[in-house]
């Protein structure tokens, strides 16, 4: 089955811009002033360990496009494929599907599934705009398709390095763990190659107390920071002493995801009993709320004192599957959005640091109906606080307008963060930047043809959004 019909391009020049002529004249005049800036992508989920050498080279296109991006595989398990098809890795070492050319060929029939989705459109963009494929992807396609991407991902200028010389990038965060030696990051770093690739410090493994691992996780974290963690002090030092070790190695934030943004700040000597209960493995689910509660507070008076910048992610119910994360593990496609209170839940943080203009806090959210409601207000009266583009299942073109139209009137522009990419797959950067730059575009072109702002206005706004505010907000100026 075709897509659409061969004769049409993969991606239409003026994708994604009103119909409208008097819109879409202004909308692709902004759009051509902020297209060819350089990509700031200050949170994002790919290894470091790409770049740590000049000659790596991506294995085959089935491991670029399809094994490690669950916005991928997620959308052909619920129509039925097995992950174990699309060699997804087992959690148990059991067998998968080892050919590549099988694996993209079960993709590759499967792809009219993404019609009218976001990561349709950025596959086909991917396609078109970094590998030169002209013919829609189907499965009578997909051998020659298959064929032209593997001859390329061989060839010189297609290393990630030169990818991202390529794709204009100017600087890529990553996600670490709290205890990751950033091994990668240091080789970048001596390599004196001139790309920026930064780390971000994640600490959920040890802040969540029910986290699976929590005491090796904890073990792990005092090794890394070299000091025994037999107290809560001791706890709080380590962290303190590996958030200077990811700074010292060019870190500017660090991100939490949280099923909830409760926040608390407990008693004196609370955190310490609550702490020892852990370590005893005795530790209750209301124990693990209270204790993350007040270590986002910790975390918040941590970047007053550092400068990180604090990205909250709430709202993922992970692995909604008990038996599908049994069979392949985390991070799988599985994770599903729960309704997120703001208001009251960040009020103890707030209260103690939200004027503080050293903290900067970057909200997210998968809930929707907090836009209007919650975030768009606490970043209007906060000066702390910067909202997050639209995450995860709301990074699309939809959810960019529903973002705009919800948000900038209460907040204003630039209490927003700008744009990042947040993805594991390295090829799909420039697509998702480009789709935010034109949604930008034509979200202000609909402002000024309706009077409500001058063209001249719109030019500076543009740019704030594609390129400004992500370097400003992230502190990558």
């Amino acid at each position: 089955m075709f897509w659409f019909s061969l004769k049409e391009p993969a991606v239409h020049p003026d994708r994604y811009f009103s119909p409208d002529p008097a819109q879409k004249r202004i909308a692709l005049e902004l759009y051509q002033s902020v297209a060819a800036l350089p990509l700031v992508c200050p949170h994002g989920h790919v290894d470091a360990r790409l770049f740590a050498q000049p000659d790596v080279h991506f294995a085959n296109p089935a491991q670029l496009f399809i094994i490690p991006d669950h916005y991928v595989f997620r959308m052909l398990f619920s129509r039925g494929v097995p992950l174990e098809h699309l060699g997804v890795p087992r959690a148990d070492g059991a067998p998968v599907e080892a050919d590549p050319r099988r694996v993209w060929q079960t993709f590759a029939e499967h792809f009219y599934l993404f019609q009218g989705t976001p990561t349709g459109l950025w596959l086909a963009d991917e396609l078109q705009g970094v590998f030169g494929v002209t013919h829609k992807l189907s499965g009578a396609t997909a051998a020659a398709i298959y064929d032209q991407v593997a001859a390329q991902l061989a060839a010189p200028g297609f290393t990630p390095r030169e990818l991202y010389a390529r794709f204009n990038i100017e600087v890529l965060c990553t996600t670490d763990s709290a205890a990751d030696p950033l091994t990668a990051h240091q080789a970048i770093r001596a390599s004196g190659w001139g790309g920026q690739i930064r780390p971000t410090f994640r600490p959920d493994a040890v802040l969540d107390l029910a986290a699976p691992g929590w005491q090796s996780n904890t073990e792990a974290l005092g090794q890394a920071a070299g000091r025994a963690i037999h107290d809560y002090a001791a706890f709080v030092a380590a962290l303190e002493d590996r958030r200077a070790f990811f700074k010292s190695q060019g870190a500017t934030a660090t991100d939490h995801g949280v099923l909830t943004p409760f926040t608390t700040v407990l008693a004196p000597g609370e955190p310490e009993a609550i702490f020892q209960r852990a370590l005893h493995g005795t530790a209750s689910a209301a124990d693990a709320a209270q204790f993350m509660g007040h270590m986002l507070v910790e975390m918040a008076r941590m970047s007053v004192d550092d400068g990180l910048v604090m990205q909250l992610h709430p709202g993922a119910l992970r692995s909604h599957h008990a038996a599908h994360l049994e069979r392949f593990g985390p991070n799988t496609g599985a994770d599903i959005p729960v309704g997120v209170e703001f208001t009251r839940n960040l009020q103890p943080l707030l209260g103690r640091f939200g004027l503080d203009q050293r903290l900067r806090l970057v909200l997210f959210t998968l809930d929707e109906t907090a836009y209007s409601r919650e975030l768009a207000p606490l970043a209007g009266f906060y000066p702390s606080v910067r909202l997050g583009p639209p995450w995860w299942f709301f990074d699309s073109w939809n959810g960019m307008r529903r973002f705009f139209e919800q948000v900038i009137e209460t907040a204003g522009l630039y209490n927003t963060a700008g744009f990042n990419d947040d993805t594991r797959a390295f090829a799909s950067i420039p697509a998702r930047h480009d789709l935010w730059r034109r949604a930008a575009a034509d979200w202000l072109a609909g402002l000024v043809v309706r009077r409500m702002l001058d063209e001249a206005g719109a030019y500076p706004m543009a740019r704030a959004l594609a390129y400004d505010l992500a370097r400003q907000t992230y502190r990558l100026a």
